[in-house]
Parts: structure tokens; C-alpha cells; sequence
């Protein structure tokens, strides 16, 4: 991980700027660590320059962070980290309690040895965040497709009078016999009965 891009306020001063307070400026700090610092007011800006760095540094209030971290994973994937300070952890006391995506926590008190460590961490974190997501996907699919298989089934035992194994073999061999998938089949029988059956 070599850049970041720091998103603040337009109100704060400039990162970097003399009128930074150190608890304001996360700029200089990971700067000084030897990372190489992009900046952005704007959720044009942000959403422009997230995808030449490696990781977004939120010197925001936590209730903004979900907003924002859509905004930038829209974009591209990278671990989203909160600068914590005095300040701005005084205004998200109120959303402790809300289920804010980010990957890490970063503050102006940290040692170098500490903000390497806890990039790398928020990069892992990030990524299996984000293979959990895939996963879950996958399987609201694959319970998606269990529901027509087996409401296909129930009507294919219903009007055939035969045992819902019986129904399962039938429903395989035709979406082999069709060279399709087996969900493919069993929703286009469930959609004609319900066709066939709604009431007019």
C-alpha cells in the first residue's frame, strides 16, 4: 500500500496547510510515514481520485461514513479507514451503536510502526470483506434457486401424481434434454402453472 486518499471536509484547512492542527492533518502524519497523500473535498473529487490510490482515509464524523464508503466502493475496492480524532469522535459518540462499514481506525497519536500495521490489516480486512459479500450472494442465489426447484417439483408431483423424487428426476432429465440448467426449467414450469392457474 503506497497511496491514500484523504477525504475531509471543505471547511477544515488544507492538509498540510500551517493552519492544520496536528489532530486535523492526517496529510502530514502519513505523509511522514512515506505514503503518498491525494486529497479530496468533494464526492466528485473522491469519487475521481479513489481509484488511483490503495486506501481512503475518512477525516469525517463516523455518521458520514457509510455514505461515503458507498460512494467510494462504487468506484473501486479499497479498504476505508476513519482518521479518529478528539473532535470528530465527540460528534459520532451517537452512532456507536450503527453498523458502519469501515475497515479500520487510524488517529493522529499513532507511531509510523502502528499505521503500516493497521493499513495491512485494513486491507485484509477489507478484501475478506468483501469475499464474505460474494459469498453471501452466491448463496441468497443458490436459495433463490432451491424455491423454484422445489415449487416445480410440488406442481410436477401434483398434476403427475407421482412422488416428489419422481418429480426431482423428471425436472433433471428435462433440463438436460433441454441443455439447461435445472432452476432454468423450473422456473418456466412454475411461471406456465401459475399462468394456467391465476384467476381471470
Amino acid at each position: 500500500m503506497h497511496s491514500l486518499l484523504i477525504v475531509h471536509h471543505a471547511s477544515d484547512p488544507p492538509p498540510g496547510s500551517a493552519a492544520a492542527s496536528l489532530e486535523g492533518d492526517p496529510a502530514s502524519l502519513l505523509r511522514g510515514c512515506g505514503y503518498l497523500i491525494e486529497s479530496a473535498l468533494t464526492r466528485e473529487e473522491a469519487f475521481e481520485r479513489v481509484s488511483e490510490t490503495d486506501a481512503a482515509v475518512l477525516s469525517l464524523p463516523i455518521t458520514e461514513m457509510n455514505e461515503w464508503a458507498d460512494l467510494l466502493l462504487s468506484r473501486k475496492t479499497v479498504p476505508v479507514l476513519w482518521w479518529c480524532t478528539s473532535e470528530n469522535a465527540t460528534l459520532s459518540v451517537s452512532a456507536c451503536e450503527d453498523d458502519v462499514r469501515i475497515d479500520g481506525v487510524l488517529s493522529p497519536y499513532m507511531k509510523p510502526a502502528e499505521i503500516h500495521w493497521i493499513l495491512h490489516f485494513s486491507s485484509r480486512r477489507c478484501y475478506e470483506r468483501v469475499q464474505w459479500a460474494k459469498e453471501r450472494e452466491k448463496l441468497l442465489a443458490r436459495l433463490e434457486e432451491r424455491k423454484w426447484i422445489d415449487m416445480a417439483k410440488g406442481i410436477l408431483s401434483k398434476t403427475k401424481n407421482i412422488s416428489e423424487s419422481e418429480a426431482y428426476d423428471l425436472l433433471r432429465k428435462q433440463a438436460m434434454n433441454e441443455r439447461k440448467r435445472m432452476v432454468d426449467v423450473a422456473t418456466s414450469i412454475v411461471k406456465v402453472y401459475q399462468l394456467l392457474h391465476e384467476p381471470s
